[in-house]
């Protein structure tokens, strides 16, 4: 799947922007977020999700392995949004010890094949007290992606396999719930879930 090709376009899509809408909604409504926030956007795409929640939070910084979705970006904020730092890189090379408040994520983990592995690195990258919220595929059975599955890693995430390696990975107050369903018609219907947990502040 090249996202660089397909960047052009991506905004356009309905059902994105009603996702990204729904997963904003439920990461404001769990997460008091204030204007001295620094917050990671994984997979930030063309920013459907950083551009919602920008205006609440006081930086955002975007990572994206492609060039293309971070040029929509940029362009989508006319290159004149100081609070935004976009990075092209593999979020898994991406080193910042203890430097956000908060890490958010839509539709992206399921790109990356060692989900524990992730977690434990976003784990790292959180201030103690921090948030993770993830928005992703609940289980499904391949059929989700119109363009095939390359570069795809699973098939939606099970709450229970999930919560485990969030809670292993140092995680706290983990929580798992059903936010949105992409209906593509055709009786394609696919729920996407939130997972949401903290890093132990200190003592």
């Amino acid at each position: 799947m090249s996202f660089d090709r397909r960047a052009a376009t991506w905004d356009a899509s309905d059902r994105r922007q009603a996702l990204a809408e729904a997963a904003a909604r439920a990461i404001k409504t769990t997460f008091p977020l204030r204007s001295d926030m620094v917050l990671l956007d994984v997979g930030a795409g063309t920013g459907l999700l950083t551009r919602r929640l920008l205006p609440h939070v006081g930086r955002v910084v975007a990572v994206d392995p492609s060039a293309g979705m971070l040029a929509k970006l940029d362009e989508a904020l006319l290159k004149s949004e100081e609070r935004i730092e976009t990075v092209r890189a593999d979020i898994m090379a991406y080193r910042c010890d203890g430097c956000f408040d908060g890490i958010v994520s839509s539709m992206t983990i399921h790109h990356i094949a060692n989900t524990r592995r992730l977690l434990e690195h976003l784990h790292a990258l959180l201030k103690p007290g921090g948030f993770l919220a993830v928005a992703d595929l609940m289980p499904e059975d391949g059929s989700f992606h119109d363009h095939g599955n390359e570069g795809v890693h699973h098939f939606g995430f099970e709450e229970k396999a999930l919560t485990k390696l969030a809670e292993e990975a140092g995680f706290k107050g983990v929580d798992y719930r059903k936010i949105f369903t992409v209906d593509k018609g055709e009786g394609r219907s696919y729920g996407i879930f939130l997972l949401t947990a903290r890093r132990a502040a200190r003592p």
